[in-house]
Order: structure tokens, then sequence, then C-alpha cells
């Protein structure tokens, strides 16, 4: 479980992600005369509970934390990945804990009925840790579904979170919400920081994604320093920042 994993770039591929954005949608009508923005950690790494926490923290933030349990108490490509203290620290701090199944399963390359199952299996895992609230929020390991899961899994969960890089502005799909990446060095931070600066012309519900917040981060994950410019921009923007479930609840019931 501590190899990074691409989930293909092939055509076939290409057209399966583009069928899976466009089929199965649950409508949700994001239409803001402010803009909304949540900060979500994939997996999670120690150092985004530690360092992406803090950070948020003194902004008088507070993050959406997608677990996946079975990475618990390991080490990964992104370090030493949470455990059970972090889920409790995390939680009396106000912070969200969300869904990631529990062993990262792609969910295009098995079907639904199993994704449900590693899915329950993630929540009975996460009691064990003691973590013994709700799962509102779900993130697709790798942003990777199909319309199937789409389906069975929007019944289970609020919302569902992909890796398409976009904002969530005017009809969107609460079963594949946009998502923008904090990573990839200062070309990525760049993309980043330009996604909040466009909130004040344009407001909609940007959601960003990110893993390792250290020093010497993956390739998938960011510096604290580039955190915190992400953070400035966030700010200058007038946004409002909410974990994902409290941005659902304030844009309304799913359609």
């Amino acid at each position: 479980m501590d190899t990074p994993y691409n989930p293909g770039g092939g055509l076939v591929s290409k057209l399966n992600r583009r069928w899976a954005r466009l089929a199965a949608r649950a409508p949700l009508s994001v239409d803001l005369d402010h803009a909304i923005v949540s900060f979500s950690f994939d997996d999670f790494p120690k150092s985004a509970a530690l360092s992406g926490a803090a950070i948020l923290e003194n902004h008088g933030w507070r993050g959406t934390y997608y677990a996946s349990a079975g990475y618990a108490g390991t080490c990964t490509h992104h370090g030493a990945m949470f455990d059970a203290g972090d889920l409790q620290r995390l939680v009396a701090a106000g912070h969200e804990i969300g869904c990631h199944t529990h062993t990262h399963i792609d969910g295009s390359r098995v079907g639904a009925d199993a994704l449900l199952a590693d899915i329950e299996r993630n929540h009975q895992a996460l009691r064990a840790l003691g973590y013994d609230g709700k799962l509102d929020s779900f993130a697709y390991p790798y942003g990777e579904t199909t319309p199937a899961a789409k389906r069975l899994l929007a019944k289970r969960f609020t919302s569902l979170r992909g890796v398409h890089a976009a904002i969530n502005r005017g009809m969107s799909d609460r079963s594949l919400l946009k998502s923008v990446p904090v990573d990839g060095g200062e070309a990525g931070i760049a993309r980043a920081v330009d996604a909040a600066e466009g909130l004040v012309e344009h407001p909609g519900w940007l959601i960003f994604y990110l893993h390792d917040v250290q020093d010497e981060p993956t390739q998938w994950g960011c510096t604290p320093a580039q955190l915190e410019r992400v953070c400035g921009a966030v700010e200058r923007s007038g946004a409002r920042v909410l974990t994902v479930a409290a941005a659902m609840a304030e844009i309304g019931d799913p359609a």
C-alpha cells in the first residue's frame, strides 16, 4: 500500500473518466453571491493532521480529512500516516472526518458492491480507532469512479468528491464534485493561488485537495510555506472557509 498508483492515461481510461463525469449525475445548484472554499486532505498523512491542521487553525479555519483507515499507523510514500490520536485531536478541534475507502481501492476497477463493502470496512476500522462520528463526505481514491458507483454512493453520502480540476459553479454534480490540487511544485501552487483569486469576480465553491504537508513534500503534497501562500490568496478573496459537510449544508439540500 506504499506504492503510488497511476490509474492510466490511455484513450479508454480517458473516455471512461469522461463518461463517469457525464452519467449518473446528482444535480446540485451552486449559485452563490459569495465564495466558499473547503480544504481537504486525502488518505491522510500525519503531516496533514499536524502541520496542515495547524496552518488552517491559525487562520480560524477547519478542514475535511478523507481517511483511508487501512493506512492508519503505517508509513507510505507520503511518510507517516495518521493514527487514533490524530483522529481524536482533529475531531476535538472541529475538523471533519470523511471517507476515502479502507484500502484506497480504485472505484473504476471493481464493482459498486465491492466498493461499498470496502467503504463499510473503512467505517468499522475508524470506529475501532475511536471515531464514532458520522461519515457524510466521500472522496474517490485517485478520483476514479463509474456511473454505477456514483448512483450507489450518492445514497450513502451527502457529497462525493473527485479530482477534476475546476471550481463548482452553477449546476454541479454532488456525486462527483470538482476540486483543485495543492501540489505540483511552484507551478501547481501558482494554479491554486489563481483559482482562489478568481473567486473575487466569479464566486463558486472551490474545494482544494492535498496530501502531505512537509518541508520536502511528495509530488502530491506541498510545503507549509506553499500552503500558507494558498491560504493568503483565500483570505484576500474574501471567501468563507467551511468543511465540505458544512458547505453542503449551506449550499442547500441535495437535489
